[in-house]
């Protein structure tokens, strides 16, 4: 009798351990739910123009101007150099020139030859006084001092790329279950956009119209007064050749 006891006592306990396994398991995978709804949740944009969104940043746009020792005055592709930077300067930038000028006794008269030179040329590229400012620093190596001039312009950026942050391969991740796009799709194309954009504030707003060009309209308006065909006129032959004819 008692061995009987013993043996329905050892069989509950057994039951009682599986059931609890039951119940654990199932805590585990109600987590593991809650877990892959949170990254459901979480998940990246579709659009990858909001993945990866191109941004307007200041940056520094610098010439750098080699003094030498002995020379004085610029080179003909210095003066080149000079003169786009003053250009740029016209066009792009959203602040005024700083100017660092090299300061050493080997190199000091040579420095301010071609200091003086480059002022002329800043000058007669409509740059004016008050825009520049210079200032002296102590040149390390006097054989590869150079005059550096700085101005901030804007600049659009994306990314960075190649970053992966969700795995690719099968996984509880929205970006597997549900066909999504991954996070790097598109990064490439928003970054070369925003490189090889002229004007940075393009992509904020349209710039302001030009005035037409008036001798043309002048020619199509007096056309269409006398009822003639207003588009140019074309002699018999413009399109000829348009249509390869090779293989004939």
């Amino acid at each position: 009798m008692t061995g009987f006891l013993v043996t329905i006592v050892k069989r509950r306990s057994a039951a009682a351990l599986r059931a609890f396994a039951v119940v654990g398991l199932a805590v585990s995978l109600a987590g593991c739910y809650s877990s892959t709804q949170r990254v459901t949740e979480q998940a990246y944009p579709d659009d990858y123009h909001q993945r990866h969104p191109i941004t307007l940043k200041e940056r520094e746009h610098t010439v750098e101007v080699f003094v030498g020792r002995n020379r004085g005055g610029l080179s003909p592709s210095q003066r080149a150099d000079v003169l786009a930077f003053a250009q740029q300067w016209s066009h792009e930038a959203t602040s005024g020139i700083i100017v660092d000028v090299p300061h050493s006794r080997l190199i000091d008269r040579a420095s301010a030859e071609s200091m003086r030179e480059v002022q002329s040329i800043l000058a007669a590229s409509g740059v004016p006084r008050n825009a520049i400012y210079m200032r002296p620093y102590q040149a390390v190596d006097p054989t590869l001092a150079s005059i550096k001039l700085n101005f901030a312009k804007l600049a659009a950026d994306a990314g960075p790329c190649g970053l992966w942050p969700h795995d690719l391969g099968v996984s509880f991740d929205r970006t597997y279950t549900e066909n999504s796009p991954y996070w790097n799709l598109g990064c490439a194309n928003q970054r070369n956009l925003a490189a090889m954009v002229a004007n940075p504030a393009d992509l904020v707003q349209p710039r302001g119209e030009t005035p037409p060009y008036a001798p043309r309209r002048s020619v199509a308006l007096d056309k269409y007064r006398k009822g003639e065909n207003p588009s140019g006129a074309y002699g018999p032959d413009y399109d000829k050749g348009k249509v390869s004819e090779i293989g004939k």
